[in-house]
């Protein structure tokens, strides 16, 4: 936002969106092509439809910085979603990342993913519709920092159907996971920042050369 941490919406020539879906639980019923509304006065941007492991629409290295926030977590492939932003960012382009810090959040008792557990589900080729931390998942949800879950039962109906909501938490990110990650398909950390009391904050950059 214009006062936020880093004005990116303000600053900004043009921006364009993406989202999973043409109807989300948190975007509604949204449609494809110029009709991203980032900010109020500025010209639309395009709105994409497609998964974050595969920009195909989008242009290689035709992006000079990329905002991912409060994405990663819910995606069961992470390795292969950044390498996808890395490829549509151009040389010496931004990564902004921000992720939950679990102690705000209802993952508060869950562990941190290992990397080396995103380095199999890269390898694997793990799809969007993998329920293999589900198991975890229930057992340690804090539902009653998730409302919207209701009970257990509920929240177990509204997980095996994740790939149609995408609501899951399927990994749990600290600082030095994000960085890790990012690292791992050839990014550049410049900072990782607590931003809020439930924010991480992560800066990193595409190699020029």
């Amino acid at each position: 936002m214009p006062d936020g941490l880093l004005p990116l919406y303000d600053a900004a020539g043009a921006i364009d969106g993406c989202n999973y879906s043409a109807e989300t639980l948190w975007a509604g019923k949204i449609l494809e092509g110029e009709n991203y509304r980032y900010l109020e006065g500025r010209p639309p941007g395009h709105q994409y439809i497609c998964d974050a492991t595969n920009l195909d629409q989008m242009t290689p290295a035709a992006y000079d910085f990329i905002l991912g926030s409060h994405v990663l977590e819910h995606i069961a492939n992470p390795l292969k979603a950044l390498t996808e932003w890395l490829r549509v960012l151009r040389p010496g382009g931004w990564l902004l990342l921000i992720v939950p810090l679990k102690e705000a959040t209802f993952d508060h008792a869950r562990p941190i993913t290992a990397l080396e557990h995103l380095i199999d589900d890269f390898s694997r080729n793990t799809e969007e519709s993998d329920l293999t931390h589900l198991p975890e998942i229930l057992k340690l949800h804090d539902l009653s920092m998730d409302p919207p879950a209701g009970s257990l039962t509920e929240f177990e109906a509204r997980s095996r159907i994740n790939f149609t909501n995408r609501c899951l938490h399927q990994h749990v990110f600290d600082a030095k996971l994000a960085a890790a990650a990012c690292v791992r398909v050839g990014m550049r950390v410049a900072a990782t920042i607590s931003a809020s009391p439930s924010d991480l904050v992560l800066l990193a950059r595409k190699p020029v050369a």
